[in-house]
């Protein structure tokens, strides 16, 4: 069964969302290890920017696998 561009999208955006939360929380904890304390507001800045080349990232593979997939 094919999955519309749409879904792919609302799916990504779901996968993406869950991950930023998982990528500031797991920041606050490992950064300080390493010597670096930024704040939340920066830890939520840098989480925005992974969630970005995340959500591209995911978007594409799964168009891909969708394009693969009717040949």
């Amino acid at each position: 069964m094919s999955q519309s561009r749409t879904m792919s999208l609302v799916e990504s955006l779901a996968n993406v969302i869950v991950g930023y939360g998982v990528a500031v929380v797991t920041q606050i904890l490992i950064f300080p290890q390493f010597g670096w304390n930024p704040t939340l507001a920066q830890n939520m800045r840098i989480g925005a920017v992974f969630t970005a080349v995340s959500l591209a990232r995911s978007f594409t593979l799964r168009r891909l696998s969708e394009r693969m997939g009717r040949q």
